[in-house]
């Protein structure tokens, strides 16, 4: 780290703590060179993760979206916000994990998909029936059979 006063390369770092945010942890440091104190941050590098769609077309993920339709598969179902945020926490955090620059959109919605079964039966059907685009009756009688085991 160059030292902002002298340009010296030699600090020690005098006080380190996380950001309000915990976005960023602020360091307090010393140069050795001219002993004048300076702060710095150090952050996590966000690389964007795009979406491939359906058509091919590529935008930048958006957990907003997910969110948005996740609270629309839940409305009026006992499903807590909180219990939205983790969900879509966790497959930002898969997707972030994965060291992947790209993933389809059919990826997303299958992770998604995934964790309303679990979560919410009715839930997952509304969102099933958006997402696979299911186009009459026969398609929710396949899906719920599928959703029970067939019965």
């Amino acid at each position: 780290m160059k030292c902002p006063y002298c340009s010296g390369e030699e600090s020690k770092v005098v006080d380190s703590r996380a950001t309000e945010d915990d976005g960023a942890i602020r360091r307090r440091r010393e140069c050795l060179g001219c002993n004048r104190r300076y702060t710095t941050y150090e952050k996590i590098e966000d690389i964007p993760v795009f979406v491939i769609k359906r058509n091919l077309a590529r935008e930048i993920f958006s957990r907003d979206k997910i969110i948005n339709g996740v609270i629309r598969a839940c409305e009026k179902r006992p499903v807590s916000r909180a219990d939205i945020d983790h969900l879509v926490n966790d497959i930002e955090k898969t997707l972030n994990n994965t060291m992947t620059s790209e993933v389809s959109s059919e990826t997303i919605g299958e992770m998604i998909l995934d964790k309303l079964r679990s979560m919410d039966e009715v839930a997952y059907i509304r969102f099933a029936s958006v997402y696979r685009k299911f186009d009459d009756i026969n398609s929710f009688i396949e899906e719920i059979q599928r959703l029970s085991g067939g019965k």
